[in-house]
Protein backbone atom coordinates (compact mmCIF):
# COMPACT_ATOMS: atom_id res chain seq x y z
CA UNK A 1 0.00 0.00 0.00
CA UNK A 2 1.21 3.20 -1.19
CA UNK A 3 1.64 6.62 1.60
CA UNK A 4 0.36 9.59 1.17
CA UNK A 5 2.51 12.11 0.59
CA UNK A 6 3.39 14.18 3.73
CA UNK A 7 1.91 17.93 3.39
CA UNK A 8 4.71 20.34 3.43
CA UNK A 9 5.15 22.03 6.28
CA UNK A 10 4.87 25.97 5.80
CA UNK A 11 8.23 27.16 6.43
CA UNK A 12 9.05 29.82 9.03
CA UNK A 13 11.25 32.66 7.97
CA UNK A 14 14.24 33.00 10.85
CA UNK A 15 15.42 36.16 11.35
CA UNK A 16 19.29 37.14 10.27
CA UNK A 17 21.36 37.09 13.90
CA UNK A 18 21.66 40.83 15.03
CA UNK A 19 24.27 40.08 17.75
CA UNK A 20 25.82 43.85 18.72
CA UNK A 21 29.30 43.60 20.05
CA UNK A 22 29.56 45.53 23.32
CA UNK A 23 33.05 47.39 21.54
CA UNK A 24 31.45 48.60 18.47
CA UNK A 25 27.86 49.34 20.53
CA UNK A 26 29.91 51.79 23.10
CA UNK A 27 32.13 52.81 19.83
CA UNK A 28 28.99 54.26 17.62
CA UNK A 29 27.13 55.48 20.38
CA UNK A 30 30.19 57.82 21.67
CA UNK A 31 30.75 58.94 17.89
CA UNK A 32 26.88 60.30 17.68
CA UNK A 33 27.26 61.37 21.32
CA UNK A 34 25.94 64.62 19.40
CA UNK A 35 23.12 63.54 18.40
CA UNK A 36 19.69 65.27 20.38
CA UNK A 37 18.13 62.67 22.90
CA UNK A 38 20.26 59.79 21.77
CA UNK A 39 19.84 56.58 23.06
CA UNK A 40 19.61 53.10 22.05
CA UNK A 41 17.09 49.66 22.87
CA UNK A 42 17.66 46.59 22.48
CA UNK A 43 15.91 44.81 19.57
CA UNK A 44 16.04 41.26 18.77
CA UNK A 45 19.37 40.69 19.70
CA UNK A 46 20.33 44.38 18.10
CA UNK A 47 20.13 47.97 18.74
CA UNK A 48 17.55 50.12 17.51
CA UNK A 49 18.89 54.29 17.53
CA UNK A 50 16.65 56.70 18.65
CA UNK A 51 16.80 60.01 18.97
CA UNK A 52 13.66 61.38 21.21
CA UNK A 53 10.99 59.36 19.39
CA UNK A 54 12.31 59.55 16.47
CA UNK A 55 13.98 55.53 15.67
CA UNK A 56 16.58 56.27 12.67
CA UNK A 57 19.15 53.49 12.98
CA UNK A 58 19.88 50.02 13.83
CA UNK A 59 23.35 48.26 14.79
CA UNK A 60 22.51 44.42 13.85
CA UNK A 61 25.44 41.99 13.34
CA UNK A 62 28.06 44.94 13.93
CA UNK A 63 26.80 46.66 11.25
CA UNK A 64 25.23 50.33 11.31
CA UNK A 65 22.29 51.19 9.38
CA UNK A 66 20.66 54.53 9.10
CA UNK A 67 17.00 55.11 7.90
CA UNK A 68 16.83 56.17 4.12
CA UNK A 69 14.26 58.39 2.30
CA UNK A 70 14.56 60.21 -1.09
CA UNK A 71 15.95 62.99 1.00
CA UNK A 72 18.91 60.96 1.85
CA UNK A 73 19.51 57.76 -0.51
CA UNK A 74 21.66 59.21 -3.04
CA UNK A 75 24.41 59.56 -0.86
CA UNK A 76 24.07 55.64 0.84
CA UNK A 77 23.75 55.12 -3.12
CA UNK A 78 26.90 56.98 -3.95
CA UNK A 79 28.44 55.29 -1.41
CA UNK A 80 27.55 51.63 -2.14
CA UNK A 81 25.57 51.05 0.28
CA UNK A 82 22.93 48.33 0.87
CA UNK A 83 19.87 47.57 2.39
CA UNK A 84 19.01 46.05 5.97
CA UNK A 85 18.20 42.49 4.94
CA UNK A 86 16.46 41.32 8.71
CA UNK A 87 15.67 37.47 6.78
CA UNK A 88 18.69 35.59 5.98
CA UNK A 89 16.63 33.65 3.47
CA UNK A 90 14.12 36.02 2.01
CA UNK A 91 14.64 38.86 -0.50
CA UNK A 92 12.76 41.22 2.13
CA UNK A 93 14.61 44.53 2.68
CA UNK A 94 13.97 47.56 5.03
CA UNK A 95 15.04 51.23 4.52
CA UNK A 96 17.64 51.32 6.51
CA UNK A 97 21.10 51.56 4.65
CA UNK A 98 24.53 50.68 6.11
CA UNK A 99 26.79 53.59 6.62
CA UNK A 100 29.99 53.41 5.32
CA UNK A 101 33.21 52.72 7.37
CA UNK A 102 34.67 56.36 6.27
CA UNK A 103 31.63 58.22 7.86
CA UNK A 104 31.52 55.96 10.92
CA UNK A 105 35.23 56.66 11.68
CA UNK A 106 34.40 61.01 11.32
CA UNK A 107 32.37 61.80 14.17
CA UNK A 108 31.21 65.22 12.67
CA UNK A 109 29.96 63.25 9.35
CA UNK A 110 28.52 60.74 11.03
CA UNK A 111 26.33 62.84 13.22
CA UNK A 112 25.11 64.82 10.00
CA UNK A 113 24.23 61.82 8.26
CA UNK A 114 22.46 60.78 11.74
CA UNK A 115 20.55 64.01 11.93
CA UNK A 116 19.61 63.01 7.55
CA UNK A 117 18.02 60.25 8.78
CA UNK A 118 16.09 61.80 12.07
CA UNK A 119 14.30 64.00 9.59
CA UNK A 120 13.52 61.12 7.22
CA UNK A 121 12.05 59.18 10.03
CA UNK A 122 10.35 62.47 11.44
CA UNK A 123 8.91 62.86 8.12
CA UNK A 124 7.71 59.89 7.83
CA UNK A 125 5.88 60.05 11.04
CA UNK A 126 4.36 63.17 10.15
CA UNK A 127 2.93 61.79 7.20
CA UNK A 128 1.65 58.66 8.96
CA UNK A 129 0.22 60.22 11.68
CA UNK A 130 -2.19 62.74 9.27
CA UNK A 131 -2.96 59.59 7.16
CA UNK A 132 -4.23 57.80 10.52
CA UNK A 133 -6.17 60.68 11.28
CA UNK A 134 -8.23 61.37 8.27
CA UNK A 135 -8.92 57.87 7.66
CA UNK A 136 -10.30 57.96 10.89
CA UNK A 137 -12.60 60.62 10.63
CA UNK A 138 -13.22 60.04 6.77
Amino acid sequence: MKRAAASPTPTRSRLAPMRVSPRLRDFILDQLSNVPALSAKAMFGGVGLYSGDQFFGIIAADVLYFKVGDSNRLAFDAAGSTPFRPYADRAMTMPYYNVPISILEDAPALTAWAEDSIKVASSLGKNTRRRRRSSASG
